[in-house]
């Protein structure tokens, strides 16, 4: 569920590519970081740290350097991406609003902003930005991924399925394709989702990062339909396109242990961590960790969550929905995991919204109010097990035992492993 957003969000990061494609400049920059922006393109490779180094010491000699400060404001963005440190985003955000105060029409600020606030889930603010870049340039296909995102994540799907629409016309890359695979997806148009991310990995040829995300985003598909096996294949080639890649040994590792190879999913749930300590990642690795019986190590990460969510809101993150989620999953403080849960709807209006409201109120026995919720959460005929599951468990709440069973069945029929954690009690609903 959360990892549908996540997704869209890693589809913004690409973004940034064509971003840093514009070679337009309001003053010279020496050549190596003029060119540095080109070598972004492909992500991890590129050496974002040295990138960002050069152009600091570029716009030491050139402090109004408009141009020179895009480029660092979205290598910081970069390199947040890279590294899971959100200080970056409070770099990057003093940066981009110094070049807008210099030069307030600049496009690729303004559309950094856009893509910044997305990154820190500020959806609201995102979308004013990405309105303001798409006046600034109709024709710019990138303004469209930023107002579509931000208008999925707000739950105004029609507005934000016409702009995927549209940044596809203007430029049909992998950028525009990944989005048309997300409308698709949430719209329960399985075929029509692979279809278009299909489309979206022949974009990425040559592109050692983007290729490797875009094998990632079909095993997320498969896995979403439950083919464990062909999940485990993207996600393996996702390491052979990129080594190392997290976002893909934290997905292999989830399917791995859908295999019964437990072993193996500890060792690379520990690499993704180690390589980039992101709260899914570290959840994924508890959840394991619990799975094992190896309860005091799961807890260790359970409390690196809170740690890592401090870091999060220090930087302007906010993780309202994501950090109910979890509280509720979880059983930590179900009063205040509702209270949060209502808070996140209330910024984040999207399907994944409501659904984790209709959770947090099942838990807390608020069973009447969670069916609307739920209700709410399915109706743009997603398929999704996590949330069929969800509402097996509040039919349940109702006294509905067939209801349950019947909505449990889905759950498991689509994906019989498709939570760590509550794929068990699904089965047993589904009895």
């Amino acid at each position: 569920m959360i990892g549908a957003t996540a997704a869209v969000l890693a589809a913004v990061a690409l973004l940034l590519g064509g971003l840093f494609r514009d070679t337009s400049s309001h003053a010279a920059l020496p050549a190596a970081t003029a060119n540095g922006g080109e070598r972004l393109t492909t992500g991890f490779a590129a050496n974002t740290s040295s990138l960002i180094l050069q152009l600091q010491d570029a716009l030491r000699t050139q402090p109004q350097n408009v141009h020179g400060l895009d480029l660092l404001g979205l290598a910081y963005q970069q390199r947040a991406r890279e590294t899971g440190d959100p200080s970056y985003y409070t770099k990057s955000d003093g940066v981009l609003h110094r070049a807008l105060r210099l030069a307030p029409h600049d496009l690729l600020a303004v559309s950094g902003l856009g893509s910044l606030e997305l990154s820190r889930h500020r959806f609201r603010s995102a979308l004013t930005l990405g309105l303001r870049a798409r006046s600034l340039s109709p024709t710019t296909a990138r303004n469209y991924g930023v107002v579509g995102d931000a208008l999925v994540e707000l739950g105004r799907y029609r507005e934000a399925f016409a702009a995927f629409d549209r940044m596809a016309e203007l430029k049909p890359n992998l950028d525009s394709y990944a989005r048309i695979s997300y409308a698709r997806e949430l719209r329960g148009d399985f075929g029509g989702a692979l279809a278009a991310m299909r489309l979206a990995l022949s974009s990425a040829i040559g592109e050692p990062e983007a290729t490797a995300w875009t094998h990632v985003q079909l095993g997320k598909l498969y896995w979403s339909g439950g083919n464990i096996a062909k999940a485990a294949h993207e996600y393996r080639a996702a390491l052979v396109a990129f080594h190392g890649y997290p976002n893909a040994l934290d997905g292999l590792a989830v399917a791995q242990a859908a295999r019964g190879r437990m072993r193996s999913a500890l060792d690379l749930a520990q690499q993704a961590v180690n390589a980039i300590p992101l709260p899914q990642y570290v959840t994924d690795l508890g959840d394991l960790l619990h799975l094992a019986r190896r309860d005091r190590a799961a807890r260790k990460q359970y409390e690196l969550i809170g740690v890592i969510r401090r870091l999060l809101a220090a930087n302007g993150v906010r993780t309202d929905l994501e950090t109910a989620l979890f509280d509720v999953d979880h059983s930590v403080d179900l009063r205040g995991s509702l209270r949060l849960a209502r808070r996140a709807e209330l910024l984040r209006p999207s399907i994944d919204g409501d659904d984790v409201l209709a959770w947090a109120l099942a838990r807390r026995r608020h069973c009447d109010e969670a069916l609307v919720w739920s209700r709410k959460a399915l109706r743009l005929g997603t398929q999704d097990a996590l949330k069929f599951f969800h509402r097996a468990a509040i039919e349940a709440c109702l006294g509905n035992r067939d209801l349950a069973r019947a909505w449990a069945r889905r759950a498991v029929t689509l994906n019989p492993r498709f939570s760590l954690i509550w794929a068990a009690d699904a089965r047993r609903l589904a009895r």
